[in-house]
């Protein structure tokens, strides 16, 4: 009886433990938004030959990241020149595609191969449910048992004239999506059941400009819990604004100079973390204020390498930065003092992770860089794969889930 007492004890630890683990990714940057996992055993070092469980090739092209739900992993790619769109799934446990759905076909599309892919956004997914978006080229939601599709949305329009890349997010029953291009700038929100719209909003910004170019951004949203009321934190060129997600009331916004805007906002410390693209600034927003804010909610600004495109991570008190170039920047996340900054080397797109007590920077080359979440630069490991990276990563368990510009990669160390 002991004996079967202590296997008892054993398996439920196990579980317990496995519980507490992210087995499911269901969105870009993960359940909480922030680029983080509770995670632990994830693999510290790896190579093409090191830690690799599986590498599959993925057709066509696409910067969209990975997705988890279960066993299985989307992702989205289109045909180089715009005119076909695809959902994949692949089988998280031996790397095979389940699913590989042709969704939409588009005649003229733009191009814009020279600036981005056909399929940069990243999907959604729940249980049941895969949502993904392909800007104004299709929005689809389909069905995971069985890959079929449910709705599809082809009547949002915009000139995207550098290609979609803001992605949706799922907020109660609403799917959530920007559309910040050449010629229109606006939120939307789409009933996930029935894909109808719920609500639509013009971003009414005065952009001091005719150019669309200037108009353009390519972030996510994010939403958060403001002493008890959320916010849709919705970043776009020359401002970001913040809305109630289930009216598109306008709550706050603040102002600044730059465009372009890719990197996803974060919070934490009562503070609203904003990097303002071609600004290259990351403002500290209260986000506790009505109206134009920017003269007196802004707790501080820091303007020293910081990034287009990765999104920052706020770890505790502070926020670790990597920018576009490769400089690592830790500042106090309260007052914006700078802790360190110090160069790894490398391009990057990609946002960081925190997980098993690491923060990973993936560069554009293939190079990780993995660091200690410490008040200087201590280096834990670099690690090399072939080919490009722009998506940013998945955890899965024990696995980290990798995408490059033509395969798909799990990495996980042996039991």
């Amino acid at each position: 009886m002991p004996r079967l007492f202590m296997l008892l004890i054993i398996c439920l630890l196990t579980v317990a433990a496995r519980a507490a683990a992210d087995e499911n990714w269901p969105n870009l940057h993960g359940p909480r938004h922030n680029s983080q996992s509770d995670s632990t055993g994830l693999p510290l070092v790896w190579s093409e030959t090191e830690n690799i469980v599986w590498k599959s090739p993925i057709h066509d092209s696409g910067w969209s990241s990975p997705v988890v739900w279960g066993d299985q992993i989307w992702l989205t790619t289109a045909t180089d020149d715009g005119k076909q769109s695809y959902a994949v799934c692949v089988d998280r446990q031996s790397g095979k595609i389940v699913h590989d759905v042709k969704l939409f076909e588009t005649a003229k599309p733009e191009d814009t191969r020279q600036y981005n892919t056909f399929a940069s956004p990243t999907p959604v997914i729940e249980d049941g449910r895969v949502y993904v978006n392909f800007g104004s080229y299709g929005t689809a939601c389909l069905d995971t048992h069985n890959g079929e599709v449910v709705w599809t949305r082809r009547d949002l329009p915009c000139r995207h004239w550098r290609g979609p890349a803001s992605s949706p997010i799922l907020f109660g029953n609403l799917l959530l999506m920007h559309f910040d291009d050449y010629d229109l700038q606006y939120v939307v929100a789409l009933d996930k059941h029935t894909g109808k719209t719920v609500w639509k909003k013009d971003r009414e910004i005065d952009y001091g400009t005719d150019n669309g170019d200037l108009k353009k951004a390519y972030g996510t949203p994010v939403v958060i819990d403001v002493n008890g009321r959320n916010q849709l934190i919705s970043q776009t060129a020359k401002a970001t604004i913040a809305y109630d997600p289930q009216t598109s009331e306008e709550l706050w916004r603040i102002h600044y100079d730059g465009h372009s805007t890719a990197a996803r906002p974060m919070f934490g410390q009562g503070l609203v973390f904003i990097l303002a693209g071609t600004d290259k600034k990351l403002f500290a927003v209260k986000p506790d204020g009505r109206g134009d804010v920017t003269a007196t909610h802004v707790a501080w600004d820091f303007g020293k390498s910081m990034p287009r495109h990765p999104s920052p991570l706020v770890i505790g008190d502070s926020i670790y930065v990597v920018d576009d170039g490769g400089v690592v920047t830790c500042l106090e996340a309260t007052t914006g003092k700078l802790v360190f900054a110090e160069r790894i080397g490398g391009d990057y797109w990609s946002s960081p992770l925190f997980a098993d007590g690491r923060i990973y920077f993936f560069s554009h080359k293939g190079k990780t860089t993995v660091i200690a979440p410490e008040r200087t630069l201590r280096i834990l490991a670099t690690n090399e794969l072939d080919g490009t990276f722009r998506a940013s990563p998945a955890v899965s368990g024990r696995s980290l889930i990798l995408r490059s510009e033509t395969h798909l990669y799990r990495i996980e160390r042996p039991n």
